[in-house]
């Protein structure tokens, strides 16, 4: 039996808090399986003075509470904007539920447990804007039942790839993976960096006028310093046992310093190099054995990363989503577009065995809108299924 399409926006930043992403798709069920069509992506960069508060705010700066409010309002008016550009540019005007994951501010891990985690950007704006119900607060109900909050694209991975064997990676400001295969539960975990220190060398070298290595070109003009790359592998969170999460909180600027103390200091070629060499290693160490690796997230457009990656995966073939028909830039977004929906039909939207929760957990917080988006899930989904 098919039911008719729900049609939800997704709300994304990521941990490069460069730009807030919107991507809409139609959802419909079929059986047991969710079938999302994409129907499109804009990419709205923060404003400059937003951009700066937000940056002057995250770890390990300090902040104070007044700042948080007014970063919490000024981001979920942000939000708002790019909600109701996407309800006119993508939507026609129509849709269902929008989804906010907001600005992640701070992920709070302790001994590798997530205590707390805090995302900014008041739904209410976004609810009072357009009128929808919103979809919000995703990652702390997770975090309450003793999981990592993260990464919540694990389930959309294990419900897009059931039945084969496969590990989906995300490389972002920081990078996951997803290992799923048919004769075990699917395990997810963010692998360490994947933009994160090179953005951050890259800003400080250029002053703030580059923000990250567009196209890989510095690393390209670059070698890796091997010595610097060994140190930096001794980092002791490569080594925690999954499930585990990490964020900016200790892959910033100022975590470079101790790796680069006593020893001759890299030119900016040779460092993002190295940066980049890190990014490829750990997350094919994370990934290694499986022969399908699928990468989304911004870092699909460095081909330097990704001819690294290649390089030190040479017997898996390693594509991007894009050819199986999820756009990459879109992933993040139009995976929390799915997991909203799941929230509203009162199913749940993680898997212990990614996160490590105790249960799973119907996620988020909702707001309501001018009505309440119908449920058309009568059980939990098996399979996805993009469709073009």
């Amino acid at each position: 039996m098919t039911s008719a399409s729900t049609r939800v926006i997704g709300l994304m930043s990521g941990t490069s808090h460069d730009a807030i992403d919107a991507a809409a798709a139609d959802i419909r069920v079929e059986g047991d399986t969710l079938v999302v069509t994409p129907l499109g992506l804009i990419s709205v960069p923060y404003a400059p003075e937003l951009r700066s508060a937000i940056s002057a705010a995250l770890p390990p700066a300090r902040t104070s509470v007044d700042e948080v409010c007014r970063l919490d309002t000024r981001i979920g008016q942000a939000f708002a904007d790019v909600a109701a550009r996407a309800l006119d540019e993508l939507c026609d005007g129509r849709a269902d539920l929008i989804v906010s994951h907001g600005q992640t501010l701070y992920h709070w891990v302790e001994d590798g447990r997530v205590e707390g985690t805090l995302q900014l950007g008041q739904p209410a704006w976004i609810a009072e804007k357009t009128g929808l119900t919103v979809v919000a607060d995703l990652r702390s109900r997770d975090v309450a039942a003793g999981g990592q909050g993260a990464p919540l694209v694990s389930i959309i991975d294990a419900l897009w790839l059931a039945g084969g064997s496969a590990a989906a990676v995300n490389l972002g400001g920081i990078a996951n993976a997803t290992l799923v295969s048919p004769s075990a539960d699917p395990i997810a975990f963010d692998t360490g960096p994947a933009n994160a220190l090179i953005d951050a060398v890259v800003t400080e070298h250029t002053l703030g006028a580059e923000r990250f290595d567009a196209d890989g070109a510095l690393a390209a003009a670059g070698t890796v310093d091997e010595a610097l790359l060994e140190r930096l592998l001794d980092e002791d969170y490569y080594a925690l046992p999954a499930p585990k999460s990490t964020g900016k909180e200790l892959f910033h600027l100022g975590y470079l310093a101790p790796f680069l103390a006593g020893h001759e200091t890299p030119g900016i070629h040779d460092l993002v190099a190295t940066l980049t060499a890190l990014t490829a290693r750990t997350v094919a160490d994370a990934v290694r054995g499986a022969d399908r690796v699928i990468v989304a997230g911004g870092g699909t457009h460095n081909p330097v990363l990704m001819g690294m990656l290649r390089a030190e995966l040479p017997h898996a073939d390693v594509v991007t989503s894009d050819t199986l028909g999820l756009p990459s830039a879109a992933k993040e977004a139009l995976a929390f577009a799915v997991l909203g929906f799941l929230t509203v039909n009162g199913q749940t939207g993680t898997l212990p065995s990614c996160t490590g929760a105790r249960h799973a957990s119907v996620l988020g917080a909702i707001v309501p809108g001018e009505s309440l988006p119908e449920r058309v899930l009568t059980g939990p989904p098996r399979r996805l299924r993009f469709e073009r």
